[in-house]
């Protein structure tokens, strides 16, 4: 996909953060976009921002697989086709697995992972037809390592990236007309964190503000380096010197880095 002008984008969490910033961003380059969010006040807010584009909003859970696999027919009944699925919606639950509830395990995995993979499935016959498609999943850092407190999320994220490179495998081997690309962004300057579950030993504000510390990039510039590792065609995108680095520890170190990983948290979730 190397132009991106008149592709139908789907966009899902587009109410805030990055997905929100996708969506002016791809406005920008001339994309048909359907956006969709669980929360229609954001969504309102963001189509607000995109006056002039070709723009519509679907108000949608994504861990309701039946509203993903109708959404997706109706993207297509509305703009004829789609081009690019970007399953950016996503949550956070900082417990550790002792604690962890089945309803808070259930939450995540079913926006976070089934969210995606079941996206993924409702337009993939789609961007197939089209002769010109690109799925687009968000994983995160936490889906190159591995860290306490975050196994819930770490399963999901993880399970994003095998899905994600094992299509980019499949769409290559079968000649199909899709390119394949896993993100994983570092500290973003979204409302995730705010928004997140935590178990009842946890200490939610101090989390809030310990994530916003390592915040280190605004949502605008995780949108405009997710469009030119599309543009590019990369398997991997990282987003964030941050993300750099722990991709660089984990293919230098492998299993060898959780020795610090269990160093950093000793004193910062531990002490």
């Amino acid at each position: 996909m190397k132009d991106l002008k008149n592709k139908v984008a789907v966009i899902t969490g587009a109410g805030s953060g990055i997905g929100r910033s996708l969506a002016k961003a791809l406005a920008v380059r001339g994309c048909r976009l359907a956006l969709s969010d669980v929360n229609e006040e954001g969504l309102a807010e963001t189509a607000a921002a995109l006056k002039g584009s070709d723009v519509k909003t679907y108000v949608l859970n994504v861990a309701d697989r039946d509203a993903i696999y109708a959404h997706a027919a109706e993207v297509v009944r509305d703009f004829g086709q789609a081009n690019l699925i970007i399953n950016n919606a996503g949550v956070a639950l900082s417990s550790s697995v002792s604690e962890m509830s089945d309803e808070d395990f259930q939450w995540i995995m079913d926006i976070d992972f089934w969210g995606v993979a079941h996206g993924t499935r409702a337009f993939l016959p789609h961007l197939i037809a089209s002769g010109d498609g690109h799925v687009v999943n968000i994983s995160s850092v936490f889906g190159l390592i591995g860290v306490p407190k975050q196994s819930a999320y770490n399963a999901a994220k993880f399970a994003v990236r095998g899905f994600t490179e094992s299509l980019r495998q499949e769409m290559k081997l079968e000649k199909q007309p899709v390119a394949v690309s896993c993100v994983h962004p570092g500290g973003i300057q979204t409302n995730i964190a705010n928004s997140a579950r935590t178990s009842a030993s946890e200490n939610g504000a101090a989390l809030r503000k310990g994530f916003d510390k390592l915040a280190m990039t605004t949502p605008d510039k995780a949108a405009e380096i997710i469009i030119k590792g599309i543009l590019k065609n990369e398997s991997r995108i990282l987003v964030g010197l941050d993300a750099w680095g722990i991709s660089a520890i984990n293919r230098l170190l492998g299993s060898a880095y959780q020795p610090l990983v269990e160093r950093f948290s000793r004193k910062n979730l531990y002490s």
